[in-house]
C-alpha cells in the first residue's frame, strides 16, 4: 500500500508526527511511505524502515509554485492514501494533483474544496494527538489510547561517560529562549557527574559560544561545543546518547523525547500542553504562569520577558534533582 505523507516543516513538529506515521504503519501492514517535507524534516524521518522515497519540497523556490507543485505531484504519482500534516494551500494542491482518491488534511477552505477527508481537529490538545486523529480519520476503531511514543530510527550515539546535553536555542524566536549564562550555571553544577555537550543550529553558534565562555569563567573544562557543527542525523544521534538533556521548547527537545532521554524543558510563551514532550517517562517542565502567557510571540511584546527572566538556575537544578537519576 503506497502512502504519501506531507511532513510538517519544523523539526519538532515533524517528530511529533511520528506517532501518527507509526499508527498508519500499524493499521496498514503493507504500507510503504513516500515522505515529502522540508530539508530538516526529511533528514530526521527518512530513516524509517518503511520509507521508500523521501523528497525535499523545494517548490517554494520556483518562479511558479503552482506549476512546481503540479510537476512534483505528477512525478510522485498516484497513491492508495495521501495525508498532509501541513495546513497550507500548496500541500492540499499537491495531494489533489496526485489524483489519489483518499486524501486527508485538517479542515480549511482549500482542503474542503480539494480533498476527500477534511476533519475538524480540536486544537487545544497535544499536537501529537491532533496529528494522530488526522491520520486515523478513516479508521473507525481508533482511540487515543493507541497513540504510541515518538519514534526516530537514527541510531543513538554511545558515549563512554554520562553526557549532559544543553540546548539553549529555539528556532521560532528569542521569546522561547532562556539565557546562556543560566544554562552554563546549571551545566556547571552537574559537571562533576556529567560531561557536557552544547547543542545548537547554525544560527545559534553565538549563543553556544556565550555558554562556553561562561563555563570557562566557572572553571569548567569537560564540555564539547557542537553548535553549528552537526548534520540533522548527527544532532539526533548525539542527543539520543545523552543521559540528561536541558533545553528550551524546541525541536531538539522532541528529539530527546523520541529517545526517552531524561529532560528538563524550560517553557515561556508557548502552549506547553500542546507542544511539551510526548510520553517521555522522565520529563519535567519548568515554567511560570503569567497573565500574558501563552502569547505565542517570537519576541516579548511587552519587552519584559518575565516568563523567562523569573526562571532561575536553581529552579532548573532542583527540577533535575527531582528526576531522581542514577548516575
Amino acid at each position: 500500500m503506497r502512502i504519501l505523507v506531507i511532513l510538517p516543516n519544523w523539526l519538532g513538529d515533524a517528530i511529533m508526527a511520528t506517532p501518527a506515521i507509526e499508527l498508519l504503519a500499524k493499521k496498514h501492514p503493507s504500507a510503504r511511505f513516500t515522505f515529502v517535507g522540508s530539508y530538516v524534516s526529511i533528514e530526521a524521518l527518512k530513516h524509517h524502515p518503511l520509507c521508500q522515497r523521501a523528497v525535499v519540497d523545494e517548490t517554494k523556490k520556483a518562479s511558479s509554485r503552482l506549476m512546481a507543485t503540479y510537476k512534483l505531484a505528477k512525478e510522485l504519482g498516484v497513491f492508495n492514501l495521501a495525508v498532509t500534516f501541513r495546513n497550507q494551500l500548496h500541500s492540499s494542491l499537491l495531494l489533489y494533483f496526485t489524483n489519489t482518491v483518499l486524501t486527508i488534511a485538517r479542515e480549511s477552505w482549500h482542503s474542503r474544496f480539494l480533498l476527500s477527508h477534511t476533519p475538524k481537529i480540536v486544537s487545544n490538545q497535544h499536537l501529537v494527538e491532533q496529528y494522530s486523529q488526522l491520520a486515523m480519520v478513516n479508521i473507525n476503531d481508533f482511540t487515543k489510547d493507541e497513540i504510541p511514543p515518538l519514534k526516530l530510527y537514527i541510531e543513538p550515539k554511545k558515549f563512554d561517560k554520562p553526557m549532559l546535553g544543553i540546548n539553549a536555542g529555539a528556532t521560532y524566536g528569542s521569546a522561547k529562549r532562556w539565557y546562556p549564562e543560566r544554562f552554563a550555571a546549571v551545566a556547571a553544577h552537574f559537571s562533576n557527574r556529567y560531561d557536557i555537550i552544547i547543542f545548537g543550529g547554525p544560527n545559534e553558534v553565538e549563543m553556544a559560544a556565550e555558554i562556553e565562555e561562561n563555563l570557562k569563567k566557572l572553571g569548567i573544562t569537560n564540555y564539547t561545543n557542537l553548535a553549528g557543527k552537526t548534520t540533522i542525523e548527527e544532532l539526533c544521534s548525539n542527543i539520543g546518547g545523552c543521559s540528561l538533556f536541558i533545553t528550551n521548547d524546541s525541536g531538539p527537545m522532541h528529539v530527546a523525547a523520541a529517545y526517552q532521554v531524561p529532560t528538563v524543558a524550560i517553557f515561556g510563551p508557548t502552549k506547553y500542553k500542546e507542544t511539551s514532550q510526548w510520553m517521555n517517562e522522565k520529563s519535567i517542565i519548568v515554567r511560570h504562569e503569567m497573565d500574558c502567557s501563552p502569547c505565542m510571540k517570537r519576541e516579548c511584546p511587552l519587552e519584559h520577558h518575565e516568563c523567562m527572566t523569573t526562571i532561575t538556575a536553581s529552579e532548573v537544578i532542583e527540577a533535575v534533582n527531582n528526576l531522581d537519576l542514577k548516575v
